[in-house]
């Protein structure tokens, strides 16, 4: 289960308010990508909290509420549908955590990543975590939130493009959503780069 290790590092290194960074949906074939930064306190207790993962929906959304009501500070950003296909998404991605941890109300000192990458124009220094989610509260936090708001925004688009059923496999490529997309062809939420080869190249 995470602890604040990490997080207990960094304050003894003189730093004082220790984000969690992660990320959901690098991988779907629709929709943007999110990320989430929060600062807890280390004597914050959240009970179950773990790798987003490994945690059922209903699990997820329990510990949404808890995480924005007990965090010192949280925030969620995203990285566009056109900055995924203008940039890569590996850039759209860092351009989202760059993003929520300049938006956190609290201004974090430091920064912990889930990954091995540093994103580019980080406005704090950070160190990277392999599994970061799983081993540091902080990132496995940050990791609930992008997960459950990603999940709630795909959603709201199965509302308004309810023949791909979103709302079920939230973009990921599912059996069901590629037959969905050979049916009807990609919607103005996909992310046409990743669906050169169930497409055949014709995007």
């Amino acid at each position: 289960m995470p602890d604040f290790e990490y997080e207990k590092i960094a304050a003894d290194r003189g730093f004082k308010y220790v984000c969690g960074v992660d990320e959901a949906g690098r991988g779907p074939l629709a929709g943007p990508v999110c990320a989430a930064a929060v600062i807890l306190t280390p004597d914050t207790v959240i009970e179950g909290l773990d790798d987003s993962k490994k945690l059922s929906e209903k699990k997820r959304e329990a510990l949404f509420s808890v995480i924005t009501e007990k965090a010192l500070a949280y925030a969620v950003a995203y990285g566009t549908l056109d900055e995924i296909e203008r940039l890569n998404i590996l850039e759209a991605t860092f351009l989202a955590m760059k993003r929520a941890v300049e938006s956190l109300p609290v201004p974090a000192d430091y920064a912990l990543i889930d990954g091995n990458r540093v994103p580019r124009g980080l406005p704090v220094p950070c160190d990277t975590i392999v599994k970061g989610d799983a081993k540091s509260c902080s990132i496995a936090a940050a990791s609930v939130l992008a997960k459950v708001s990603r999940d709630r925004l795909l959603s709201e688009y199965d509302r308004e493009y309810p023949q791909y059923n979103f709302k079920k496999h939230k973009g990921y490529g599912t059996k069901e959503h590629i037959d969905l997309i050979l049916k009807y062809g990609p919607c103005e939420i996909h992310r046409l780069s990743f669906l050169k080869n169930i497409l055949g190249g014709k995007t």
